[in-house]
C-alpha cells in the first residue's frame, strides 16, 4: 500500500507519537521509517486522498508535534511514496542533504508577509513626480488624446507602478532581513508588492514581529502588513 510522508527527523528525534492521528478517516495508524540516521514519520495513503480540512489539520497536528521536540524536516500535504521500502531507499540516498537541511532548521521558525500599498495613493504620487504621466493624464480627462496617447499612459504607469513597487519591496526587505537567517521570494501577485517568506531563529521570533510592526507603521496607513506565523519552515525545506 501507498505511504504517505508526514515530515522527517534525525534517529535522534524522540518521534513521539502517542496521541496524534493521522490522516483518512478512520485515521491512519503513524509509525516511523529510518534508514542509517535519518526517519520518516509515515502513515498509510488512503486512496482518493484530497486535501479535505480535516487531513490537512492532521498533517498539520504531526509536524508541529514533532517540531516541538527538535529538528524537522516538514513535507507538504500530498506527499506519498510507492510503499515504506521505497521511502527507507530515498532517505539513505539523500541522507547528506536531509542532515544538511535539518541543521540548518534546527531551532528556526518560518513567517510569512505579503505587503501591499493602496493604489490610488501610489498613482497619486505618480502623477504628482511625472510630468509626462501628468500631461497624458490630462490630455487623455480632456477627451483630446490620440490612442497612441492612451497606450502612452498606460505603459508608462504601469512601468512607474512596477519600479516603485520594486524599490518598496527591497527597502522592506533590508529592514528586516538583519532579523531574519533566510528569506524566500515568491511573485507578489496582483496588488501586492512584496510576498516573501523568512526564516526565524525561534529565539528572536518577537524581535522579528516586532521589526515588521515598526515597518507597517513606517510605512503608514497606505501600506497593508499581513504577517502570518510562527509556521512549520516549508518554504525552507
Amino acid at each position: 500500500m501507498p505511504t504517505y510522508v508526514y515530515a522527517i527527523v534525525s534517529a535522534g528525534h524522540p518521534v513521539r507519537l502517542d496521541g496524534l492521528q493521522g490522516i483518512g478517516e478512520p485515521p491512519a495508524a503513524l509509525r516511523a521509517v529510518s534508514a542509517g540516521d535519518i526517519t520518516a514519520v509515515v502513515s498509510e495513503a488512503p486512496e482518493g486522498l484530497r486535501a479535505k480540512r480535516r487531513d490537512v489539520l492532521a498533517h498539520e497536528a504531526v509536524v508541529e508535534s514533532l517540531m516541538a521536540d527538535g529538528a524537522t524536516l516538514p513535507m507538504r500535504f500530498g506527499l506519498i511514496g510507492p510503499d515504506d521500502a521505497r521511502v527507507a531507499e530515498v532517505l539513505e540516498q539523500d541522507a547528506d542533504t536531509y542532515r544538511a537541511r535539518l541543521g540548518e532548521l534546527d531551532g528556526h521558525l518560518e513567517f510569512h508577509l505579503r505587503a501591499s500599498r493602496d493604489e490610488q495613493d501610489l498613482l497619486r504620487e505618480i502623477v504628482a513626480d511625472s510630468e509626462e504621466v501628468r500631461e497624458l493624464n490630462e490630455r487623455t480627462r480632456s477627451g483630446t488624446a490620440a490612442h497612441e496617447d492612451r497606450v502612452a499612459l498606460g505603459e508608462l504607469v504601469a512601468r512607474e507602478v512596477a519600479e516603485r513597487n520594486g524599490r518598496q519591496a527591497e527597502k522592506t526587505l533590508g529592514r528586516l532581513l538583519p532579523v531574519a537567517a533566510r528569506a524566500a521570494r515568491s511573485e507578489p501577485g496582483s496588488g501586492h508588492f512584496l510576498n516573501v517568506s523568512f526564516l526565524v531563529p525561534t529565539a528572536s521570533s518577537k524581535e522579528f514581529v516586532d521589526a515588521v510592526r515598526e515597518e507597517a507603521d513606517r510605512e503608514g496607513d497606505a501600506c497593508t502588513f499581513t504577517l502570518t506565523g510562527p509556521l512549520p519552515p516549508y518554504s525552507f525545506v
